[in-house]
């Protein structure tokens, strides 16, 4: 083995781990998230499927079928993406169409057939110089680590689409290590290949969907796809982010007593009467998104505004603007030029009253004690993945039991909460009781008010330090009376009429003895299971052709659950079964101890991976830092790890694992606690410092395994990647119904399992 084995596997691994992250994107931002986790999922399944071919199809095992898999597996790289977008996938129609079932399938056979053809290149390296393992792996697992900052700075520096083209370029430098001048002059030209395409990105990764009005910017980075578009007449713009929030840009010429900025019907859900209910009211928009609360809270005369929104993007181009991109793209689409987005507003975020917090609300609002007079939240959340890695579910920590405590801390003593949701209202009232429960507050219904705005499709929640009364509710949000009862009611306290609606029950009735009732789940979340969306049971369970996709969870359709479910079957059904084909060959065969060791920690690796990218959000704040701080770091301290795994024992090994887990699982509430509230950057640091001693650990028992196998490494890869599959999904369905400690708990007893499974090879 020589250098340029360790640097082919370490650019093959940075273009897969920046592959699976910006796909994720891709697939996020222009179907739905969950179709996102399904796709990549059985399409990871891929490289243990390559290293199996290795096993089955021994011509396959040289040198020149490396390199020739490198080609194949770019060359999937620059097609795959293209091909996906020009097939018309309805993922909305899926449940009652044959074509979209086969559409589905065959997106998932294009998209896994590059890290198909990766596989095999990689199990070539791992087999014919299996006695360096350790170097292997190590070079492995710091090209994976490496791969998540480079997916991060390719799609902001270059835009995702473009990214998902460049990303291909590793694996070709790669193939050009290894042959002669011809060979050499291939790879140039495939080079050459996916720069043009990455030219063409915006253009190949365009979407077919019908846009309702005309784009005149867009931006995609690790964060997020912002479109814009102006409303007819130019009195509004709007950004869509990800194709599922939408939040409103209003034009504004800088005169607040006119009606202009003040009016109720512009503002839709005001909170006027709140602000006026302080002499200098100190105002949070928990996700200001275009800045329609903080023109809101401006003109109705707050003295102190702090706009907090998790994508620095948005907040840029309120403050600075993007003149190039707007005016190229809009003489593009309409012929016309456009005034930035500060000149549109006035540059209403330059107000000296106004502070631009470009960070994740929770994260924020713990460091805020008796601070605000009013929290504002409009639909705080977002449906995509946020670069959450594609075995993340998109969840946050905004509507949690916890979180209410925190927005509880922050109030002042006279403070209000108004919080907005279109599908979470029932979860969230739960929440709210238990919380003010935990507090200790007495009698906590007599805190919160329920209103139901029938023509706008929402629910609002107001939560109060003090005891709301009567006559005050009447007024808080609009004026209640019979005549605007379809503009504005109360479902809590609700008059006589309405006293059997699902609020009134939860607050009367605790929501323990309505859940059985109802088609949703609206059990209080928590930060250790924060996944309000997950609203689906299995009693609801059906295959209905008419039904559309969005509503699903929201009416009580286990989506998520029944995806990750068919990946399960998938793994159990077809892929395993795969991997013990080998059996039926003669010559040498893994043990089953082997088999299940393999099996375990790829299990085990997996769903530690998953929970923490994920657990560790909270503490760091907006996912994409998260993914960059743990995966990045669980990666490349596995790298380390990998490199001295002969030096340290395989029990030490083990307990060492077992250990940090046991300790995370008892004591992670107390880290939040310690350093949730000092900068993000300080944040980071000690989330690396965290969990960089778990990583150095895992890295080792994949090389420890791999010299006891010697040359069926290829078999034993296999076994683990399927296996690594099968963690994640098994994992989300631990968590979304128990939590992630249950899921580390189950993580902890593969290690331990493995362990053990070890110890009985050591002694054969």
């Amino acid at each position: 083995m020589n250098r340029k084995h360790t640097i082919t596997i370490a650019l093959l691994s940075f273009s897969l781990l920046s592959l699976e992250l910006i796909w994720t994107r891709i697939l996020a931002a222009e179907f739905y998230y969950t179709f996102a986790f399904l796709v990549l999922s059985l399409a990871i399944l891929g490289l243990g499927l390559g290293a199996l071919s290795l096993r089955l199809f021994p011509r396959l095992d040289s040198m020149g079928g490396m390199r020739n898999s490198l080609w194949l597996g770019g060359a999937m790289i620059l097609i795959g993406p293209p091909l996906v977008y020009r097939l018309g996938m309805s993922f909305s129609a899926l449940m009652g169409s044959l074509a979209m079932v086969g559409k589905l399938v065959l997106i998932i056979f294009i998209l896994s057939s590059s890290f198909y053809f990766c596989g095999i290149a990689l199990a070539i390296l791992f087999k014919r110089f299996h006695s360096n393992i350790s170097k292997l792996y190590m070079a492995d697992l710091f090209g994976a680590g490496s791969g998540v900052i480079g997916a991060i700075i390719l799609m902001n520096v270059f835009s995702t689409p473009v990214a998902s083209f460049l990303i291909s370029i590793p694996i070709f430098v790669a193939a050009m290590l290894h042959g002669e001048k011809i060979s050499r002059l291939i790879s140039g030209l495939l080079i050459l290949m996916a720069m043009g395409a990455s030219y063409q990105g915006q253009t190949l990764l365009k979407s077919r969907k019908p846009e309702r009005l005309p784009s005149i910017y867009q931006h995609w980075d690790a964060m997020a796809q912002i479109k814009m578009f102006a409303y007819p007449g130019d009195e509004a713009r709007g950004m869509v982010i990800d194709n599922a929030a939408n939040t409103p840009v209003y034009k504004f010429d800088g005169d607040f007593s006119l009606p202009d900025s003040g009016a109720e019907d512009l503002w839709g859900i005001p909170a006027g009467d709140l602000i006026q209910q302080f002499d200098s009211c100190r105002f949070l928009s928990l996700g200001a998104g275009g800045g329609a609360d903080v023109l809101q809270a401006l003109a109705e005369g707050a003295a102190e505004v702090h706009a907090v929104e998790v994508n620095p993007w948005i907040n840029k181009m309120l403050l600075e603007g993007d003149p190039e991109g707007y005016h190229r793209a809009y003489r593009d689409t309409l012929g016309a030029d456009l005034v930035t987005l500060p000149e549109y507003t006035h540059h209403f975020y330059s107000d000296p009253r106004v502070t631009v917090i470009s960070e994740d609300a929770r994260a924020y609002i713990r460091r805020q004690t008796s601070r605000f007079d009013v929290i504002y939240s409009l639909s705080s959340n977002t449906f995509a993945a946020l670069a959450s890695g594609s075995f993340a579910l998109a969840e946050n920590y905004l509507f949690t039991t916890e979180a209410f405590q925190d927005y509880w801390a922050a109030l002042s003593d006279s403070g209000y909460l108004m919080m907005e949701h279109q599908f979470y209202m029932p979860r969230l009232v739960s929440e709210a009781l238990l919380a003010l429960d935990n507090l200790g507050i007495k009698q906590p219904k007599n805190h919160i008010a329920v209103y139901n705005l029938p023509k706008m499709r929402r629910k609002v929640l107001l939560m109060s330090k003090r005891p709301l009364e009567t006559d005050f509710l009447q007024i808080a949000l609009r004026d209640i009376t019979s005549e605007n009862f379809d503009d504005v009611h109360l479902v809590y306290p609700a008059v006589d009429s309405l006293q059997e609606n699902i609020y009134q029950k939860i607050v009367d009735q605790g929501w323990e003895q309505v859940a059985d009732s109802l088609a949703i789940d609206i059990s209080p979340n928590n930060d250790n299971r924060p996944f309000a969306a997950q609203m689906g049971l299995w009693k609801n369970l059906s295959f209905d052709k008419d039904a559309r996709l969005l509503p699903y969870e929201f009416r009580g359709f286990p989506l998520t659950k029944m995806i990750v479910v068919i990946i399960i079957l998938v793994v159990l059904v077809l892929i395993f079964p795969i991997t013990l084909i080998p059996y039926l060959k003669k010559g040498p065969g893994l043990s089953l101890n082997n088999y299940a060791y393999f099996a375990m920690i790829g299990f085990a690796y997996m769903s530690v991976e998953l929970i923490l990218m994920q657990q560790f959000t909270l503490l760091v704040g907006p996912s994409m830092y998260s993914v960059a701080a743990i995966l990045m770091t669980l990666l490349i301290s596995s790298g380390i790890g990998s490199r001295y795994s002969s030096t340290i024992e395989s029990k030490m090994v083990f307990l060492a694992i077992i250990a940090w887990l046991f300790i995370d699982i008892v004591l992670f509430k107390y880290f939040v606690f310690l350093f949730g509230d000092f900068e993000q950057g300080f944040r980071i640091v000690a989330t690396i410092i965290l969990v960089s001693p778990l990583g150095f650990f895992m890295g080792m028992p994949f090389p420890k395994g791999v010299r006891h196998v010697g040359p069926l490494v290829d078999w034993s890869f296999a076994v683990n990647g399927a296996a690594s599959v099968l963690g994640s999904t098994v994992t989300i369905l631990i968590v979304i119904s128990w939590g992630y400690s249950m899921g580390l708990a189950v993580g902890l007893l593969c290690y331990a399992g493995a362990g053990v499974l070890m110890w009985r090879n050591s002694r054969v």
